[in-house]
């Protein structure tokens, strides 16, 4: 396809243009949160960020090939892990496997799968336990059917690039566990005297 010289194609985002322009340029989304300690943990956050948005995005338009176009993206993670395994999935283990703080989100995501007879659930005493409908499978059947013909050809399958993403996957899981901790400090009182300094 032959560009048209009077239709230049669309401007580098700014952050990656002036990578370019100047070598050993920060990629960072917000300069002024860069810390002397660790800048690159600021390039890291900024890759955190856009592979968020592409991830959910990706979930998304996935799901909808699949068949299913009114999933948000916390349903389709929900929808995977209640049928992952062939087990049965309480509400309190979900949130602990998928590390969401707020019950009510995952619970709403229950509700809207069971709305769509994707999962059910069969109360036992007090709790509730969840698991894919033959829908529910069948969903989660033609999601891999899409990711492995979209995703998996962008990908070598080699040792090397597997080791890498095992590697990556490792990294994520401790930051994890770091951004959880630095959550709950900055929730402590001892940061209410920022606000008196500040006033």
């Amino acid at each position: 396809m032959k560009r048209n010289p009077t239709n230049p194609p669309a401007a580098a985002p700014a952050a990656v243009s002036s990578a370019a322009a100047a070598p050993g340029h920060r990629i960072v989304t917000s300069q002024h949160l860069v810390s002397a300690k660790s800048p690159e943990l600021s390039e890291l956050e900024f890759g955190l960020a856009i592979v968020f948005n592409a991830y959910s995005r990706w979930m998304l338009r996935c799901m909808t090939a699949a068949g299913f176009p009114d999933l948000a993206a916390l349903d389709v993670l929900v929808l995977h892990h209640v049928n992952s395994q062939d087990q049965e999935k309480k509400l309190a283990d979900i949130c602990f496997v998928l590390n969401v703080e707020d019950t009510h989100v995952v619970s709403y995501a229950l509700k809207k799968l069971g709305g769509m007879a994707l999962v059910e659930g069969s109360k036992r005493g007090k709790e509730v336990f969840f698991r894919t409908t033959g829908r529910g499978r069948d969903a989660c059947r033609r999601y891999r059917q899409v990711r492995e013909t979209c995703l998996m050809p962008g990908f070598a399958g080699t040792p090397e690039e597997n080791a890498r993403l095992g590697d990556t996957a490792a990294l994520l899981r401790t930051l994890s566990g770091r951004y959880d901790q630095a959550a709950r400090a900055a929730a402590a009182a001892v940061f209410t005297s920022l606000d008196r300094e500040a006033s």
